[in-house]
């Protein structure tokens, strides 16, 4: 292992891990949007919204995110539209994330029982009220697990976009590899640059859930 290697270059892969937060965060915020209000759709049962929803389900679930991502950047100048490859990043782990936050948070918000809502209507409180101060929260602690999980997995997905260009922390271990051939060392700071971003979301998601759990906005 070329340790003075790994010290000239490791700059390069933390200027790349913060690109990979960046557009990471902004898609991932922008998919549990989409997840909120994908889920509510569902959960309300808004007839012609809940078609629309659930064929973009499939379709976002059913395509791998590169191909999105070629989509995005190669095929959509064919016909005049022209994103930047953070944009296309973004949009696409958008897509992509939003149809696994609506399911995540659909599931959660099916375990609640239907007669909490009704209880609270009775007293009441309006449809809004309802959501906000019965429903959210405990299907939001309930979600906690899978949502973690899903931040962690868009996270790894931002991997293919060292193909259209974007020079995040797999770009750079591939271009180390191609032009000084350090396999080993460019490949162990990858590893390590994921799982500093990576496992304290996950070590985050465990401790927020126990502490949600405790202090009773879970059963």
């Amino acid at each position: 292992m070329d340790w003075e290697f790994i010290t000239k270059y490791t700059p390069e892969f933390v200027q790349a891990g913060i690109l990979t937060l960046k557009i990471g965060g902004i898609g991932i915020i922008l998919s549990i949007i989409v997840g909120i209000l994908g889920s509510w759709v569902l959960y309300e049962n808004f007839k012609f919204f809940k078609q629309i929803i659930v064929g973009y389900i499939e379709l976002s679930r059913n395509t791998p995110l590169l191909v999105q991502l070629f989509f995005l950047y190669f095929g959509l100048p064919k016909v005049g539209l022209r994103f930047s490859p953070e944009i296309c990043g973004i949009i696409g782990l958008t897509f992509l994330g939003g149809s696994y936050m609506i399911e995540t948070f659909r599931s959660a918000l099916e375990t609640i029982d239907k007669i909490q809502k009704e209880s609270a209507l009775s007293l009441g409180m309006t449809k809004w009220q309802t959501m906000r101060y019965v429903i959210l929260p405990q299907s939001f602690v309930i979600s906690l697990p899978g949502l973690t999980a899903n931040i962690i997995f868009l996270l790894k997905e931002t991997s293919v976009f060292s193909a259209i260009s974007l020079m995040d922390m797999m770009f750079v271990a591939k271009d180390l590899i191609g032009l000084y051939y350090k396999t080993e060392e460019s490949l162990f700071m990858l590893i390590v640059g994921y799982l500093i971003i990576l496992l304290p979301i996950s070590l985050l998601g465990v401790w927020l859930e126990r502490k949600l759990k405790y202090v009773g906005y879970s059963n």
